[in-house]
């Protein structure tokens, strides 16, 4: 079987590239069709405007907070947001007391609900549950069949946490339209009853057991089976530190026990409080001694992905209200914008005049490089706009500015490598193969390097310094994949193309113009640094010129020497011819 030349792998490089932004283009139109995407990229606070609310903190069991507290919940407001879906947000402290959340865009009700959710979240077992529906005033439990504690109750689980009065309230409760107010800032200590809105449940729950500060992280993620193959069904998984280890241990134990017993005894479950409503209330099918749970159900992504936020931001014992919400105008505005595009189109215009007149026709090659990587990076932050919520600021703009040069830099290397082995006096196809395993190493340390200040500078930095390194990180990606999947194929397929295989001085890769000496001289003698020109007049000064100046030092030496040496036998020749006619005239005038 025959081996396929460079055209024909380049041919095929290119077409996977077309493929692939086909692909691309056909999933976001498919999202812009049935999905709620957008052919145009979200823009963030600063050039679409949103909505400003200001929150008022409210600590757990009124008292004041502080200025340590109050940074705390604005860093933790700005982890909800952005794990909400919505990036280049804004949140600020207002006169010490208040925090001011500006949003690109209308927050949804989930939105809104997840920034005032309380941070005071707790896990108390389960003692008894019912259907949602509220007892009617005349059917209430008489006083004297309300069960009454008989003794100190022993554990979270006991019926003897259960009082007249939470069980009063338990019959009279509704988690049903209309629903009964949540219980907020009830006695960690003490049983209280509580709502799960998405089930209409409604429970009596023991005691506080586990605290919400000693999660450690959570997760959602399909779950695996027992053979540790993936499911198609959602889990929230759940880590505590090493309190929360022991504690959530006790209570396994004892939980596992009931559901042992009977799987559908209430009291095997333990419900997960946040506000004073029930967002979960899974039953402990197993213990839990390394202080990672697995909770399981009848979850989609979505409400999957909605547990694990709160979970994940539940630690702050703050809540907030919303004192005002009201829309606001872009910051920069569309003028600002302009103003940025046209400096990257200038900055465009100026790398294309570089490329074409160092290049000639080479530098088309830069242009349609240029062109594709502004296709895919376009692509890209348009679906991740739909896909992730991402909204391009003025920051991502000049980061996507400063990408321009970037990616010029790497065909500049690319190209010179290809001119540097001309220069030797290779072939163009030579000079493209060698030249591609010379400049893809050094193109991959560069990007490398940029992709990893763009990793530090996102994770280092907030707000709109963030957008900047994030275009910066995509733009390096965006670069690798055009330069090893469109610009070293290209330069296959050109190879093989007469006009600049035979080095048309139009082509930017004419071996005269850049001073090459050809390896083999002829009559079997090849190139010696002695070959090198030196000193040439006329059109070719130029190159000549440029040929020695890319001489190696061992080269520059050897051929100073061998010009010394032609020097001085010129120089002894003369003065040997001088002296002979001397000799001659001396004769002539004896033999007078």
């Amino acid at each position: 079987m025959a081996r396929k030349g460079p055209a024909s792998q380049g041919r095929r490089v290119i077409l996977w590239l077309g493929a692939l932004t086909v692909a691309l283009v056909l999933l976001l139109g498919g999202g812009a069709m049935f999905g709620g995407a957008s052919w145009a990229p979200k823009l963030a606070l600063d050039l679409e405007g949103g909505t400003q609310m200001i929150l008022a903190p409210k600590v757990e069991g009124n008292g004041s907070i502080n200025d340590e507290q109050l940074q705390q919940a604005v860093s933790i407001i700005r982890q909800r947001v952005d794990g909400s879906g919505v990036s280049e947000s804004q949140i600020n402290t207002q006169s010490g007391n208040n925090v001011v959340v500006s949003m690109p865009g209308t927050p949804t009700a989930e939105q809104r609900e997840l920034i005032k959710a309380s941070a005071a979240m707790s896990f108390r077992p389960v003692i008894t549950s019912a259907q949602g529906v509220a007892t009617p005033k005349e059917q209430l439990t008489p006083d004297a069949k309300i069960p009454k504690p008989t003794a100190a109750p022993k554990d979270g689980s006991d019926n003897n946490n259960v009082t007249p009065d939470v069980f009063k309230l338990f019959e009279s409760y509704s988690c049903v339209n209309p629903v009964s107010s949540p219980i907020e800032n009830a006695d960690p200590k003490k049983a209280t009853v509580a709502c799960e809105p998405g089930t209409g449940m409604k429970y009596i729950l023991g005691p506080v057991e586990v605290v919400g500060k000693d999660i450690s992280g959570a997760s959602y993620g399909l779950q695996q089976g027992a053979q540790g193959a993936t499911t198609n069904k959602w889990a929230v998984n759940l880590e505590f530190n090493g309190e929360g280890t022991n504690a959530f241990r006790a209570v396994t134990t004892r939980l596992n026990g009931f559901y042992t017993a009977n799987p559908q005894d209430p009291k095997s479950q333990f419900a997960i409080v946040l506000d004073g409503q029930v967002i979960s209330a899974p039953s402990s099918m197993a213990v839990i001694t390394d202080g990672k749970s697995q909770i399981t159900g009848s979850f989609t992504e979505a409400s999957a992905k909605a547990l694990s936020d709160k979970l994940k931001f539940g630690a702050l014992p703050i809540s907030f209200t919303i004192q005002s919400e009201q829309q606001v105008s872009a910051t920069l505005g569309t003028q600002q914008l302009e103003m940025g595009l046209l400096a990257g189109a200038i900055g465009l215009i100026l790398v294309v005049i570089y490329s074409l007149f160092q290049y000639r026709v080479l530098g088309l090659v830069t242009v349609a490089s240029l062109v594709v990587a502004g296709i895919l990076t376009y692509l890209a932050i348009a679906l991740l706009g739909w896909g992730m919520g991402y909204r391009l600021s003025l920051a991502g703009v000049a980061g996507l500015i400063v990408a321009i040069g970037q990616t010029a830099d790497s065909f500049i290397v690319y190209f010179e490598r290809i001119r540097d082995e001309l220069r030797e006096g290779r072939s163009l196809n030579a000079a493209v193969a060698n030249g591609w395993q010379r400049a893809k190493r050094t193109i991959l340390a560069s990007k490398a390097v940029n992709l990893l200040a763009a990793i530090v500078l996102y994770f280092v930095a907030v707000g709109n310094v963030q957008g900047f390194a994030f275009t910066l990180g995509l733009t390096a990606i965006a670069d690798l994949i055009v330069v090893f999947m469109f610009t070293h194929p290209m330069l296959q397929l050109l190879s093989t193309r007469k006009f600049f295989r035979e080095g048309h001085k139009l082509s930017g890769l004419s071996p005269d113009r850049l001073g090459a000496v050809p390896l083999y001289r002829g009559a079997g003698r090849l190139r010696t640094p002695a070959d090198r020109p030196t000193v040439v007049k006329g059109k070719n000064a130029a190159a000549a010129g440029e040929a020695e100046r890319r001489q190696t030092i061992a080269e520059r030496r050897l051929a100073e020497k061998l010009e010394a040496s032609a020097k001085n036998e010129t120089t002894e020749s003369a003065e040997a011819l001088s002296s002979k006619a001397t000799k001659v005239t001396s004769a002539a005038k004896d033999n007078d």
